[in-house]
């Protein structure tokens, strides 16, 4: 029998189910779920940005499966740190789902009045909001997926802007009121996609690599080489984001500072097994405009 390590929210374990039905088709073992709280579930008042921790969303299940009590973990591949903890690798990008940024209000976009409520505790999110001129009043906002949306229906909050991706594995879309293009509000690097991480020795190692989608696994190590090479995280408003068409590669890369400036944006191409080498050459140009 395989264990799976997880987070508790519908979400998590909606991904790591979707995880366990794949494994069926590859393999007879089964599968059982074992749900590990993180530090970021248990924090529940502060905006991500103000929080000076490495994978508050990923340790404890990292830690878990270091120890074995845990075979792999599903991660949000957002979420993932740059740099795991030694020992471990992320083993398989499954193919992803999009990327891109959704907006829940009762109100279109353009049509968002002045000094409106939006909720977001990514700094990321803010700075789009800023860039776009919107007169809005931003305000933190915590929790799940759904208490997210329970607080735009109730009036609490005027919208929010949550991942598409995650939306749809929850199969929430009938609250979407607009999708964004990725170059108009530019994801976090990895959005969209999960990462499934196991011990680098792991016996299934085999197995769970057959999960494996090369197109999206190259379009989330472009982004998050960016990130990596920035020596970034949650404090850097910066969105990445890469695709994949054939054998070519796309990346489209900006970073604004908090009031909406933009300090850098680059768009690259080249060949898909290039994917890092995009990525640090996207890295190098941000890094030079900032100085």
């Amino acid at each position: 029998m395989l264990k799976a390590g997880t987070r508790g929210s519908r979400l998590a374990m909606v991904q790591t189910k979707h995880i366990i039905s794949a494994l069926s088709e590859i393999t007879q073992k089964e599968v059982e779920v074992e749900i590990i709280k993180t530090t970021g579930d248990k924090i529940k008042d502060s905006q991500l940005y103000n929080m000076d921790v490495k994978g508050i969303f990923t340790k404890e299940l990292d830690k878990a499966v270091l120890e074995g009590n845990v075979d792999f973990a599903v991660h949000s591949l957002k979420d993932l740190p740059t740099e795991l903890a030694e020992g471990l690798e992320v083993v398989a990008v499954p193919q992803r789902e999009s990327p891109r940024e959704a907006l829940i209000s009762p109100y279109k976009w353009d049509e968002i009045p002045e000094g409106a409520t939006l909720g977001t505790s990514s700094l990321r999110r803010e700075a789009f909001i800023n860039h776009h001129q919107k007169n809005l009043n931003i305000k933190s906002i915590r929790g799940n997926v759904e208490t997210r949306i329970n607080k735009v229906l109730k009036g609490e909050y005027q919208g929010v802007i949550l991942a598409e991706a995650g939306l749809k594995r929850l199969k929430l879309e009938e609250h979407i009121q607009q999708v964004f293009p990725t170059e108009y509000f530019t994801p976090a690097a990895g959005q969209g996609a999960l990462a499934i991480v196991a011990r680098e020795d792991s016996p299934y190692r085999e197995t769970l690599e057959k999960l494996n989608h090369q197109p999206s696994a190259q379009e989330v190590k472009a982004e998050k080489t960016v990130l990596e090479k920035l020596g970034g995280g949650c404090q850097w408003p910066l969105g990445s984001n890469a695709y994949a068409d054939g054998n070519q590669l796309h990346l489209y890369a900006i970073l604004l500072d908090r009031q909406g400036e933009i300090i850098s944006k680059t768009s690259l191409k080249g060949r898909l097994e290039d994917a890092q080498k995009i990525g640090e050459k996207a890295a190098k140009i941000i890094q030079e405009d900032s100085y």
